[in-house]
């Protein structure tokens, strides 16, 4: 062998000795820059000594993905509203005004109700009842048009009569009468009606006479007595034990009406349904009404001076 191929092998260890170091070297210098690696955990061992299949490690389970929240779902207008109304939340200012409608829709409830039972009598009417209500709401109208003629025609005297003061001394002639009439201080006469109410059951009171006489008064009633008793303007009625005082005077059954009116207005005001006859039927009355040709009212009214009052054209 040669020289040279004697130092070949302490040349090639040499250099192999230099790779290992510088290998070395290097993986040291990657070991420190890299992390540290995590071994793998051993696995358990079997029970079983000697060799044998060794079986397969289990696949770890993975973890559970959760969702992400997503955009929450539109809401209908409907579910907007029942959201908002359920649970309820009143406060206080609520719940007043809550109590307040309340009141007010029974209230008007009531009123309702009311109306309602005044105008069942005249629902259930017959027709012929309804076409004497008619007449008789036309008879009104007629005597307010003749009065209203009346008047015009005293103005028109007075405005064309050459003497002036003569016929302003006849109109307060007739017009002194006309007050006598109606304060029950002279005596009247002429055509009208005569009511008598019998009550053997002692049920007729106070303020069903009360009625019967505004009813005569509503249908051009211009005299009314009752039992010897002028009724007037300012006449009052009250129970008195087993009957009815008139003003004061006591007066018992048979209640006898005279009243000086157009008859054929005052007895289709008195039996119109629902009207005097009818109730004072209900409390087991008897009532009967005649038409005359002339009823004599000849109960007078005292004549009572005012304490204060004075005319003033004094």
């Amino acid at each position: 062998m040669s020289e040279h191929d004697d130092k070949r092998p302490e040349e090639n260890g040499d250099t192999r000795a230099d790779q290992r170091d510088g290998n070395g070297e290097s993986g040291n210098r990657l070991r420190k820059e890299l992390p540290r690696e995590v071994s793998a955990p051993a696995p358990a061992a079997q029970d079983a000594p000697g060799p044998g299949p060794q079986s397969e490690p289990e696949p770890e389970p993975e973890p559970e993905l959760q969702a992400a929240p997503g955009p929450e779902p539109q809401l209908t207008g409907r579910q907007r509203l029942v959201k908002g109304l359920w649970p309820p939340r009143v406060s206080r200012a609520q719940l007043i005004v809550a109590v307040l409608l309340f009141g007010l829709g029974f209230g008007l409830a009531v009123q309702v109700a009311s109306h309602s039972d005044s105008d069942s009598a005249l629902r259930g009417a017959r027709q012929e009842d309804l076409v004497r209500i008619l007449d008789e709401l036309d008879d009104r109208t007629q005597r307010l048009e003749d009065e209203k003629q009346g008047l015009e025609k005293q103005r028109d005297e007075l405005e064309n009569s050459s003497d002036q003061a003569e016929e302003a001394r006849k109109q307060t002639i007739e017009k002194e009468r006309q007050l006598g009439i109606l304060a029950g201080t002279v005596a009247a006469q002429g055509p009208g009606i005569t009511m008598t109410i019998e009550d053997t059951k002692g049920t007729v009171e106070a303020d069903m006479l009360l009625d019967a006489i505004q009813e005569l008064r509503a249908a051009g009633a211009e005299a009314i007595q009752v039992n010897g008793v002028r009724v007037v303007a300012g006449t009052y009625l009250t129970d008195s034990g087993k009957g009815v005082s008139v003003d004061g005077n006591k007066i018992n059954a048979p209640y006898r009406f005279k009243v000086i009116g157009k008859p054929q207005d005052l007895e289709p005001a008195l039996n119109i349904p629902g009207g005097v006859v009818q109730t004072l039927e209900k409390e087991q009355a008897t009532v009967t009404i005649e038409r005359s040709t002339k009823i004599v009212v000849d109960a007078l009214r005292a004549v009572k001076r005012p304490d204060y009052a004075r005319s003033s054209s004094q």
